[in-house]
């Protein structure tokens, strides 16, 4: 492997990671020594031991959508007979056990459903923030831009509304891959690349900001992968605005996309994840994906560049509905961290410290 550049947070375009060098590291790079240059890196960002995960919960508030994605096991199309939407009532009682359990934030995404304009999404905020103090990090690129259509409004104006209503932060999910040829194939419906980023864009200038993520492995070329993360880099240059990068591998069982389809390994996986932490230079932190690679590969991940765990995931849909279920409770993140050799810390959506193990 060629030597990199002597890495720098925010590189000038002469001395950053190029897509050229990125592509290499891709096809032909010694995993080993690729991961003990992306733990360099995390270093670089974060002295010392230290591994941040949060506390909250993924509330799925529909699995209705007409998006139709092939990679996807959780959706119904309108009318299925176990479709359905949460009640307030119900969202609600999922929030009070996140508190309960000691949680700080919610992730609600749903489907992109037919029928739920901005005054749905306004309310269920409104009606969250006047019960509970949490934070809320919500709606994916993919949503945001279906509620504005819905609603026959701006982007502008549906971010501002629903940050006026109580929305804090944005999820990166949707993205798949940002590259219009692979999100034609997998996800027709969905926004477009360029519909991604100009939904993040707009959220970052109104100041919410967000994570990004790639789902990697489905028919995507190396190549694209790269432009994916070339467009991720180019933003974040643009606004700053993203908190952490998130990769993670497509999951086929029980999708259209199932039939001959080898899931990406773990060398897959880690190699994705280290090529991620040298080539995203200006975001400060990139989170293994333990709910798609288990407990033991998010372990070994801390050694390829992670710095976070993500979340407990008090509850889980999308990942189990393509046959994959892992979950741990707050004692059981701590010790996977202090089994890795490093010293867990809870953190907020914002990565803020909340406590110390």
């Amino acid at each position: 492997m060629q030597p990199l550049r002597l890495w720098l947070p925010r590189m000038t375009e002469e001395t950053r990671v190029r897509d050229a060098e990125a592509l290499e590291l891709l096809r032909c790079g010694e995993l080993l020594e690729l991961g003990a240059r992306a733990d360099e890196v995390r270093c670089f960002l974060h002295p010392g031991v230290d591994v941040t995960f949060i506390v909250d919960r993924n509330i799925n508030y529909t699995n209705v959508c007409v998006s139709g994605c092939r990679f996807c096991a959780f959706y119904r199309s309108p009318g299925a007979p176990d479709a359905y939407v949460l009640s307030e009532a119900e969202i609600h009682r999922k929030i009070e056990e996140t508190l309960g359990l000691g949680g700080t934030a919610i992730m609600m995404q749903g489907g992109l459903h037919p029928e739920l304009g901005i005054d749905w999404f306004e309310r269920l905020l409104r009606g969250i923030k006047r019960r509970f103090e949490i934070h809320i990090h919500s709606f994916s690129p993919p949503e945001i831009a279906h509620i504005a259509s819905v609603s026959a409004i701006s982007t502008k104006e549906t971010l501002t509304r629903l940050r006026d209503a109580g929305l804090d932060s944005l999820p990166g999910g949707g993205a798949e891959v940002l590259v219009d040829r692979v999100r034609h194939a997998v996800s027709p419906h969905k926004t477009t690349a360029a519909g991604w980023i100009d939904v993040m864009r707009t959220a970052h200038r109104l100041g919410i900001p967000g994570t990004a993520t790639m789902m990697f492995g489905s028919l995507e070329t190396l190549e694209e992968r790269v432009e994916h993360l070339r467009r991720i880099r180019d933003l974040q240059d643009e606004t700053g605005g993203f908190t952490a990068f998130i990769p993670w591998s497509f999951q086929p069982a029980n999708t259209d996309l199932a039939a001959g389809h080898v899931a990406a390994s773990g060398a897959d996986y880690l190699r994705v994840l280290a090529v991620s932490r040298l080539y995203l230079d200006n975001i400060p932190s990139v989170q293994a994906s333990w709910v798609t690679q288990g407990v033991r590969l998010g372990q070994v991940a801390l050694s390829f560049g992670a710095n976070d765990l993500g979340s407990t995931m008090i509850e889980e849909n999308v990942v189990r509905a393509a046959g994959v279920s892992h979950r741990l409770t707050v004692e059981q993140m701590v010790e996977a961290i202090r089994n890795a050799g490093r010293r867990p810390v809870q953190r907020d959506t914002l990565y803020r410290e909340v406590k110390r193990w």
